[in-house]
C-alpha cells in the first residue's frame, strides 16, 4: 500500500486539501489491485482552511506523519509568500532524502522552492504567480503555463483543475494510463451527477470477467450492504463453500469476503454522504455500519478523514471545479495589448 501524506498549512483551499483524497479514494474504488493510505498532517499553528468555506479538521497526524511516506502532497496555503517554518522546511528536505516523491499544488511550489529543492529544476505554479515564483526563486525553471511539471522525484501544477490533474499523473506513474484515465471519468461523474441521480454499480470494474466470475454475487452484495450479511450468506448466494468463497475472493479482488464488505459499505457512505444531507445515524443503517461511532471509526480508518470533514469538502470541492468550467482554472497575467486571442487555456 503507497502512503500519501497530504501537508496542510495554514490557509490551505479547501478544494486542494481535498482532491487528492478524491482522486486517489476514487482510484482504489475502482480498482482492486489499488491501494493508498491517505495521512492529512498539519504544521504547528494551523488553524483551518482558507475562504471562501472555510472550515477546521482534526486529525492525529502532524509534520510526524511525513515519516514513512511514499509520497508528500504540499497543497497551497494563505502565507505562501513567507519562508517556511523551520520545522516545515525541515520536514520536507528530510522526505526528499529518504526519498519520498514530492508532489506541490498550486502555491504550494512556493513553499517547495524555498526549501531549495527546486533548484535547477522545472516546476508549475497557478498561471497568474508564475512570473512571480520565477523572480523570487531564479533558479527554478518555471512552466508560465501551470500544466503539471514532472521533474522527478518533485512534481507541481497549478491548483483546482491542476491539482486534479497532478493526482492523475501520480495515478499514472503507479498503476498506469488505463487506470488515471477511468478515475478522471469517475471523478468528474460525481462531480456532474444530478443530485439523487443513481450511480451505476462500480463493483463492474472492480473485479475480473471470466466464466467464473463473482460479479452476480458483488453486485448482490452491494444491493444488500444495510442487511447483516454473514459468510455463509455471501458463500450460499455464490454457490461455494466459505474456504472456497475465501480463495475465489482473493483471486478476483484481492481482499478477503468481509474485507470487500466493509469497503463497499464505506464507500456507499461517501456517495450517500456526497450526494444529500442525511445525517450519519441514517448513514450508518443505510450502509450497513450500524452506529454512527462504526461508521466514523470505519470512514477515518478508510479515507483519513471524518464523515462530517468529508461532506463538508466534498462539496467545497465540487464547487470550485464546477464553478471553475466556464474560465480557465487561474487566470493568466495580462501580457500586453493584442496578445489575448480568445483561445481557451
Amino acid at each position: 500500500m503507497s502512503v500519501i501524506a497530504v501537508l496542510a498549512l495554514d490557509g490551505v483551499p479547501g478544494h486542494e486539501l481535498t482532491g487528492p483524497g478524491m482522486c486517489f479514494g476514487t482510484a482504489a474504488r475502482h480498482h482492486p489491485q489499488v491501494a493508498y493510505e491517505l495521512r492529512y498532517c498539519t504544521a504547528p499553528g494551523f488553524r483551518g482552511t482558507g475562504s471562501p468555506a472555510p472550515f477546521g479538521i482534526d486529525t492525529p497526524w502532524g509534520l510526524d506523519g511525513l515519516a514513512g511516506a511514499d509520497t508528500v502532497l504540499l497543497p497551497g496555503h494563505a502565507g505562501f509568500r513567507d519562508e517556511p517554518e523551520p520545522a516545515v522546511a525541515d520536514a520536507l528536505r528530510a522526505a526528499a532524502d529518504r526519498g519520498s516523491r514530492i508532489g506541490a499544488i498550486g502555491t504550494g511550489t512556493f513553499t517547495l522552492a524555498a526549501t531549495g529543492l527546486l533548484d535547477g529544476r522545472g516546476a508549475a505554479t497557478g498561471r497568474q504567480h508564475a512570473a512571480e515564483l520565477a523572480r523570487r526563486h531564479p533558479l527554478v525553471e518555471v512552466d508560465p503555463e501551470g500544466a503539471v511539471v514532472d521533474a522527478d522525484p518533485f512534481h507541481s501544477a497549478a491548483g483546482v483543475l491542476g491539482g486534479l490533474d497532478l493526482c492523475l499523473h501520480l495515478i499514472t506513474l503507479d498503476h498506469g494510463t488505463p487506470v488515471a484515465i477511468e478515475t478522471e471519468r469517475q471523478v468528474f461523474m460525481q462531480l456532474h451527477a444530478p443530485a439523487g441521480a443513481e450511480e451505476a454499480p462500480a463493483v463492474a470494474s472492480r473485479h475480473r470477467a471470466g466464466p467464473h466470475s463473482l460479479g452476480p454475487t458483488l453486485r448482490w452484495m452491494d444491493a444488500h450492504l444495510g442487511q447483516p450479511l454473514t459468510l455463509s450468506d455471501i458463500a450460499g448466494h455464490a454457490g461455494l463453500t466459505v474456504r472456497g468463497l475465501n480463495r475465489r475472493f482473493r483471486a478476483e479482488t484481492g481482499l478477503s469476503p468481509l474485507q470487500y464488505l466493509l469497503r463497499a459499505r464505506v464507500q456507499a457512505a461517501q456517495r450517500l454522504l456526497e450526494r444529500g444531507d442525511e445525517p450519519v445515524e441514517r448513514i450508518a443503517a443505510r450502509t450497513g455500519l450500524g452506529t454512527p461511532a462504526n461508521l466514523r471509526h470505519q470512514f477515518q480508518h478508510h479515507t483519513g478523514t471524518s464523515p462530517r470533514i468529508y461532506r463538508t469538502a466534498f462539496r467545497s470541492l465540487a464547487a470550485a471545479l464546477t464553478g471553475a468550467e466556464g474560465r480557465n482554472a487561474e487566470p493568466a497575467e495580462p501580457e500586453g495589448p493584442g496578445s489575448a486571442d480568445g483561445r481557451r487555456s
